[in-house]
């Protein structure tokens, strides 16, 4: 199979697939290795094709539906409260779209994290605590942004206040 086919059936399957794809499951699928994948990815973006990498694996997002809002909220917290936060937004709901910090000498980091469920919520955490990485949050004192999609004003609502109540909303 050319190069240039090979991406193309990248895309497609990026762009068919409801859930996020890993680069191994690619290599597997298209016979060459994840490395090869990665650079194909890479090239997919250059060409503008809007895949993301998120801990799950690689994703093309689809147009969210038309009553869907976005939302950036600002929020801080110890290392502590990082499964209560995202699990408000999750059970309300929400989205966790991406977490960004602003570094003082590198500007805006942003990480995407695409969690919608339990389930994604539960991955993501097991992955944190096995690499023993450290939360972005970690450079700008617990301070970052998230931003999230909700299906509603209402919902959005909901969960500020419960961030707020939490003590993790900054106002």
């Amino acid at each position: 199979m050319e190069a240039k086919e090979r991406r193309d059936q990248i895309a497609g399957l990026l762009q068919q697939s409801r859930q996020p794809i890993t680069g191994t499951a690619l290599a597997k699928k298209m016979g060459v290795s994840r490395q090869v994948i990665v650079g194909d990815v890479a090239i997919l973006r250059a060409a503008g094709v809007d895949i993301y990498a998120t801990p799950q694996g690689y994703v093309i997002l689809q147009a969210a539906a038309s009553t869907a809002v976005s939302a950036k909220l600002a929020c801080r917290h110890e290392r502590d409260c990082i499964e209560t936060e995202l699990a408000v937004i999750i059970d309300n709901g929400g989205r966790v779209l991406d977490v960004s910090v602003e570094h003082p000498v590198y500007g805006e980091i942003k990480a995407n994290l695409m969690l919608a469920s339990r389930r994604d919520l539960t991955e993501f955490l097991h992955k944190s605590a096995a690499s023993g990485a450290a939360p972005l949050s970690l450079v700008t004192g617990g301070v970052h942004i998230h931003t999230i999609e909700v299906p509603s004003v209402a919902v959005l609502h909901k969960i500020t206040a419960e961030l707020k109540e939490l003590g993790i909303l900054l106002e």
